[in-house]
């Protein structure tokens, strides 16, 4: 019997929350691969994956800093995307922001430790170095229907914004029906309380998150690229999807570009997650969208992206809600409901 096909989605950065504390120890309890991931963090001076995950209690100061937060998270989905690989045919890999790093890996781009130091670093820098912080802000409706002309009059708004002495504001991600925008305190006010007068909707300001994907990302990407050799990149085994929707074809990139785009382009210019959905629907044409954990939050970014290129003929929320009733297209792996459909 023939296995179904798939795309992979690694999910980035505020999925390891409260609800996701103890992931690791619940799924996968004494796996050898934690023991590796926790002996090269002890090397560093940092604290394990094992202790983190295993607290008696969340806390925000400790689990959702970058040094933290992203190897958490790298380790649940990475370890997810590798269950999902057992029992479906793999399409490709792809992620939103962070998870661009954990799909680079679980697609073979880099091995499994290459991966966790990516993140590691990464993550790190960007606590250390990290400037400004980011806001989300939808452009559709409850039904998830787009409002008319409202994506453009915000991308206008932020270049207003940008515009203005000492404001700072830029798109840093393309998630769906909604916008993360990035920039300085100034600039996310701004954008804040031009926004704020819309009583069904509110914009979300993202804890201990600097601004992504923007130009101000600029000396962490000089960082990472000083401490991250080319020899840390490897051809992958499974095509990998981008955040500007580009396939890197299996066992056919060039590593010297995929490095260049890792630590160069990925930093500093806009994640198109949308894109990279669109990408993965229109060149595989996949059974199923698998998000791997930790947390819940991706489906509604992957099934709008879906809807907006009407995808299988799903044109808005109540058609795609209809078809994961009859047939789930989108796997969430952080969902308990869904989760053995994965594995």
């Amino acid at each position: 019997m023939s296995r179904p096909t798939a795309v992979i989605i690694c999910p980035g950065r505020g999925t390891y929350n409260k609800a996701e504390l103890g992931t690791l120890a619940r799924t996968y309890p004494d796996h050898p691969q934690i023991a590796e991931w926790d002996a090269m963090r002890a090397a560093e001076g940092q604290e394990t994956l094992s202790a983190l995950d295993r607290a008696e209690k969340f806390s925000p100061a400790r689990h959702t800093t970058g040094e933290n937060a992203s190897p958490l998270i790298y380790a649940a989905s990475y370890l997810d995307a590798q269950a999902a690989f057992e029992t479906h045919d793999v399409c490709a890999v792809t992620g939103n922001s962070l998870g661009w790093y954990i799909a680079l890996a679980a697609g073979g781009g880099a091995g499994a430790a290459n991966g966790m130091r990516i993140v590691n670093t990464m993550g790190t820098l960007m606590h250390q170095h990290g400037k400004g912080g980011q806001v989300l802000y939808p452009f559709v409706d409850a039904n998830w229907e787009p409002i008319a002309d409202e994506e453009t009059r915000l991308m206008a708004l932020i270049a207003d914004i940008d515009a203005k002495a000492d404001h700072r504001l830029a798109l840093s991600i393309h998630l769906g029906g909604m916008l993360v925008v990035a920039g300085n305190q100034a600039g996310l006010t701004a954008f804040e309380q031009a926004t704020g007068e819309d009583n069904n909707r509110a914009p979300l300001r993202l804890p201990n998150h600097a601004a992504f994907h923007t130009s101000m990302m600029d000396e962490v990407a000089k960082m990472g690229q000083a401490a991250l050799p080319q020899d840390l990149f490897a051809d992958p085994h499974t095509a990998l999807i981008d955040g500007r929707g580009h396939v890197w074809q299996s066992a056919a990139s060039d590593l010297t570009a995929l490095r260049d785009y890792t630590l160069g382009h990925q930093i500093t210019q806009t994640y198109d997650f949308t894109a990279a959905i669109r990408s993965a629907a229109r060149n595989f044409a996949p059974d199923r969208f698998i998000i791997t954990g930790p947390g819940t939050t991706l489906g509604s970014a992957v099934a709008q992206a879906l809807i907006s290129i009407k995808w299988q003929g799903i044109d808005s929320k109540a058609a795609f809600q209809a078809r994961q009733a009859a047939d789930p297209l989108v796997i969430s792996m952080g969902r308990e409901d869904q989760r053995a459909l994965a594995i």
